[in-house]
């Protein structure tokens, strides 16, 4: 192959790239919306001609405005189509899953000796009594204040004078918009209660610009930690303005953690506090990038060593790095079940405290608020008390 050849095979693959995408784009949507479809309207249900066609209708006017509110609200950041945007995708998958399910029903049914239409009738019906249920349920799971978790780390270098110190995280803020200044305010309180000697944000702060956000990230001034508190960017900020947010949380008092690290110490032991960048800081534009060795430059190798880093994924470095334990957010728990299967495929934890090495621990949180469709369903918020014990 000649170096023309090997330079064109390339440009010729980049040039297929938005064909794929937009063939994968079409498959998805046409799944997501023609499953439901095929369901709750046509499957051997039967239904009067003004049902099917108002149901048509409904679905039909979802899936153009889904695309299009979503690129308004994303692209271009226009809150009001965002908002109807997440809403549409939260509601469109939870319906798919369960027609998905409702197919399995129309089987169960069919065994049983049920006809037609009732069968398909009795499916349809169940998709819709589920899928209300828990669209109404996930939302007020996932606006509510979220539920204090309580962790027990044991960790073999640490000291006997930082024995029982009780590390708060907080992660996956995604102030955006949905308004939720109050909200914000309410997990301050919330964490100021818990007697933090460290407060944690692992990244994903919010959705938007400094500007944008300002008043839903007010309230993280407030809050107190009487060793530090420590922040480190998440793959949304790399979305935006993550230097901006660096910069605001510095100047709401925060220690930001871009690829160092502080020691705090109490009763004459020492804990080294650290915070690497994100994983895909690397591909943004703005000279950023995961430094674990930068992170630790200078700090006694000897002393435990607490990390942050928004995804788990980047936990391998963690272990050659000799981290103790490391605090991450990212996964969701999933958000919307069953989208953790999905998670698992790109992520080596979901949720909770799992063991890498001999050494190193991880602790995923499933996140304080929640991204896009304003559901949780079966992945709980979370804020996180980490008592660090000395083994």
């Amino acid at each position: 192959m000649t170096a023309t050849e090997d330079v064109q095979a390339p440009a010729g693959r980049r040039s297929l790239r938005p064909l794929l995408f937009g063939v994968t784009l079409v498959v998805a949507l046409a799944l997501l919306f023609g499953v439901p479809w095929w369901t709750l309207l046509r499957a051997g249900t039967a239904w009067p001609a003004g049902v099917t066609v108002a149901g048509t209708i409904l679905l039909a006017a979802a899936l153009v405005a889904f695309p299009l509110t979503m690129f308004l609200g994303h692209a271009r950041r226009q809150d009001w189509a965002a908002r109807i945007g997440d809403t549409i995708l939260g509601v469109i998958w939870v319906v798919f899953v369960w027609s998905v399910a409702g197919t399995l029903l129309r089987l169960v049914l069919g065994l049983a000796g049920v006809a037609d239409p009732t069968r398909s009738r009795i499916a349809a019906a169940a998709v819709l009594v589920v899928s209300a249920v828990l669209v109404a349920w996930g939302y007020v799971e996932a606006m509510r204040v979220p539920r204090v978790r309580s962790v027990s780390v044991p960790l073999s270098r640490l000291g006997a004078g930082l024995d029982g110190v009780r590390v708060v995280l907080i992660t996956d803020t995604h102030y955006g918009p949905i308004d939720r200044a109050r909200w914000s305010a309410r997990v301050t309180e919330i964490v100021n209660g818990l007697d933090a000697d460290i407060v944690c944000h692992t990244g994903d702060i919010a959705d938007g610009s400094v500007t944008q956000r300002l008043a839903q990230a007010a309230p993280l001034a407030d809050i107190r930690a009487r060793l530090t508190r420590a922040y480190v960017t998440g793959n949304h900020e790399y979305l935006g303005e993550a230097q901006e947010w660096l910069d605001h949380m510095r100047e709401l008092g925060w220690e930001t953690l871009h690829n160092r690290h502080v020691v705090v110490e109490r009763d004459g032991a020492r804990l080294v506090v650290a915070g690497v960048d994100d994983r895909t800081a690397a591909s943004s534009k703005t000279g950023h990038r995961a430094d674990h060795a930068a992170a630790l430059a200078g700090a006694d190798p000897d002393l435990p060593v607490l990390l942050l880093a928004h995804q788990p994924q980047q936990i391998g470095a963690a272990v050659e790095h000799g981290v103790d334990l490391q605090l991450s957010g990212h996964t969701h728990g999933g958000q919307i079940w069953p989208f953790h299967y999905l998670v698992r495929l790109d992520q080596p934890a979901l949720a909770g405290l799992t063991r890498h090495g001999e050494r190193t621990q991880l602790y995923t949180s499933r996140g304080t608020g929640f991204w896009g469709p304003p559901l949780r369903i079966f992945a709980p918020s979370e804020i996180t008390v980490l008592t660090l014990r000395a083994a």
